[in-house]
């Protein structure tokens, strides 16, 4: 009875040896193997905040990502000090479960780049955005036209207009736009911290604070009449001397964003529209505009800061991206000519007149002699 005890008592424990190396060998073989059960193309998994490594096993599994969740999860467990983070992933290739769980641990969720450009409009982002298929242009304008992130900052300021910082930014395929504006915003000020002196970096007064918001808004009207950053200083130069004077910055832009604030403008600016009815129109209003026309770089909120001395008033384009500049009236109407026979394909400055013809030698004449008569 003893014997046949013993024999089965090491029948089991040899049929538990057997279990328990095969159930370890499964799952060596589960986390250790490429694996993908998805198409070519590739399968995303969204892992939604706060979710259990069985949930994440589960949903890996039913995505053809992992051979086995509970192999999977078993691996998850054996790290009890990494988390898996939540995001969306993208999956376009086999990857060993071990692959997997190091890829949600370090949160390599899925991007695309997304760039926004110096002087861009949240206008011209909102639609980019759309045509990039990340959102819909109403959902960022409704987050853009909030300006609860910059009120400490920017006292005053109608939208988050000209604080939504040029930049590539990494986005998820559909982004809240809560978060986007969040994080343009939060770059704007990082960037602000490195350029502006310390007084206006680190504003508490009042007058400091409202000072950012009209800085800001010359920046964007710089950035916005040259795309060359080494005028930048000089524009602004021009355009803080206009406003000493009590002159109109007559700025083609600001009415260009007027109309477009109202659905008015249709890509091309006619010699009307200089006295369309808006807050923003230059033409029409002294002084800045009401806020910023759109979202100005580093080299422009540089320019904006600290503005070339000068004696210049005006500017005209010179056809070539750049401007021809003028102290007086007398000078820009000349440099306007120029740029008129640029646009011609003539020469900016007439050639000069050619030169008078030499003076005609006088004819020297001898004594005329008399003959005698004969």
């Amino acid at each position: 009875m003893r014997e046949a005890e013993l024999k089965f008592l090491l029948v089991l424990l040899l049929l538990v040896v057997l279990f328990a190396g095969g159930a370890a060998a499964w799952i060596w073989y589960g986390i250790t193997k490429p694996y993908q059960d998805f198409a070519a193309e590739g399968v995303f998994v969204d892992v939604p905040r706060g979710a259990s490594s069985r949930h994440v096993a589960s949903l890996l599994k039913t995505y053809g990502v992992v051979r086995s969740a509970l192999a999977f999860e078993i691996y998850v467990r054996r790290h009890p000090k990494r988390t898996l983070q939540a995001g969306e992933y993208f999956f376009d290739h086999a990857m060993t479960g071990r692959e997997v769980f190091w890829k949600l641990a370090n949160g390599q969720v899925y991007q695309q780049p997304f760039t926004v450009r110096e002087g861009e409009t949240m206008f011209d982002i909102a639609r980019e955005l759309e045509a990039a298929k990340f959102m819909r242009a109403g959902d960022f304008l409704f987050a853009a036209g909030d300006p609860a992130l910059i009120r400490d900052f920017a006292p005053g300021a109608q939208t988050l207009e000209g604080f939504l910082f040029p930049a590539t930014y990494e986005l998820p395929r559909h982004p809240a736009a809560s978060e986007l504006t969040a994080e343009m915003v939060h770059k704007f000020k990082e960037e602000w911290k490195h350029i502006a002196p310390p007084p206006v970096a680190g504003s508490t007064d009042e007058g400091d604070r409202r000072a950012v918001n009209r800085i800001v808004t010359l920046a964007s009207l710089v950035e916005r009449e040259t795309p060359k950053p080494e005028e930048r200083p000089l524009v602004a130069g021009a355009f803080e001397n206009r406003l000493r004077k009590g002159m109109r910055l007559q700025c083609d832009p600001t009415v260009i964003y007027g109309m477009e604030r109202l659905g008015k403008y249709n890509g091309t600016l006619m010699g009307k529209d200089l006295s369309f009815d808006s807050l923003y129109n230059t033409y029409e209003h002294g002084g800045l505009p009401p806020g910023p026309i759109g979202n100005p770089g580093e080299a422009s909120l540089r320019a904006a800061l600290q503005p070339t001395r000068t004696d210049y008033l005006y500017f005209v384009a010179n056809t070539q991206g750049g401007h021809f500049f003028g102290a007086t009236l007398a000078e820009h109407n000349k440099n306007v000519v120029k740029y008129r026979r640029l646009l011609a394909g003539l020469p900016a400055d007439p050639p000069p007149p050619p030169p008078p013809p030499p003076p005609v030698p006088k004819k020297k004449h001898g004594k005329q002699h008399r003959g005698k008569a004969r």
